[in-house]
């Protein structure tokens, strides 16, 4: 039996939308899961997460789960290497709080980026020190979500201190925790310098990664001006073949989500991504 791609979307990709309207969004397009962020989807109900309650959380995941669609993963993507140390201690209580609810949002995991260690982009991130400074919030968040029965996801992100495969398994072997697993998204591990090798980036984030993969964020980019541009699912550079290849054979139903794609594309992306699926 051949499974079906099993495809979600970040839920603030739908736009501003009231709960109705976006359960019916996620429906229409026949998506089986979606990646909630509930302060950016809802932004007017819950604009600190010092509001957030085991109520809030199962009053929205009741809704999803009502349409058949669950919360495959609680969006909380927060700076956890801040320099700035109230700062990053805001930013690791966020997170604590959202996998304590993450049984009341029935969600499968707790996903984030590392962030940066001071604002916007810098060489620094690319140092050392960054990277053990991730090492040093993903124990302690580790700990937490051994505590509470769940799972730390965390996903390269480009110019991070985590940008790559290699810092990504080597993360996981230092924490050594069944509960800390890994969101791949392949357009983040793109470069100027390393996208005419996509197909062997892709392929040993693949063979490195393998045990710890729980979650696929699918996106696009192109280069410009020397730099990497995201665009809609589709409309760029990546190609997609060996990467639903992957699910199918060797994750099947592996949450796999849309991202950076947006309605006035998204039906044609859904389509392409579909139609690769079946071909592979």
């Amino acid at each position: 039996m051949i499974t079906p791609l099993n495809l979600g979307i970040r839920a603030h990709d739908l736009g501003p939308a009231d709960l109705e309207t976006l359960v019916s969004k996620l429906k229409h397009y026949g998506l089986t899961h979606v990646q909630f962020a509930i302060k950016k989807s809802f932004p007017n109900i819950i604009d600190s997460y010092d509001k957030l309650t085991p109520g809030t959380a199962s009053f929205f995941s009741n809704r999803f789960n009502q349409e058949g669609i669950k919360i495959s993963i609680l969006g909380c993507y927060v700076n956890i290497v801040d320099s700035d140390s109230i700062s990053r201690k805001q930013a690791l209580s966020d997170f604590t709080k959202h996998l304590s609810l993450s049984g009341d949002f029935n969600a499968s995991m707790v996903g984030t980026e590392t962030g940066s260690v001071k604002k916007g982009y810098t060489t620094d991130n690319f140092k050392e020190e960054a990277f053990l400074e991730v090492v040093k919030s993903v124990k302690d968040m580790v700990k937490s979500a051994e505590l509470f029965g769940t799972t730390v996801a965390i996903e390269a992100g480009i110019n991070h201190p985590l940008h790559t495969a290699q810092l990504a398994k080597r993360l996981v072997d230092e924490v050594q925790s069944d509960n800390l697993k890994i969101i791949l998204d392949a357009a983040n591990l793109m470069r100027p310098e390393n996208h005419a090798r996509q197909a062997e980036v892709i392929e040993e984030a693949l063979d490195l990664l393998d045990q710890h993969i729980i979650a696929m964020h699918i996106k696009d980019y192109i280069i410009e001006d020397g730099a990497v541009k995201i665009v809609p699912v589709g409309h760029g550079e990546m190609v997609y073949d060996q990467l639903l290849k992957y699910v199918k054979y060797k994750k099947p139903l592996l949450y796999v989500s849309l991202e950076a794609t947006r309605e006035p594309e998204l039906k044609e992306s859904i389509q392409l991504l579909k139609d690769v699926y079946a071909k592979v």
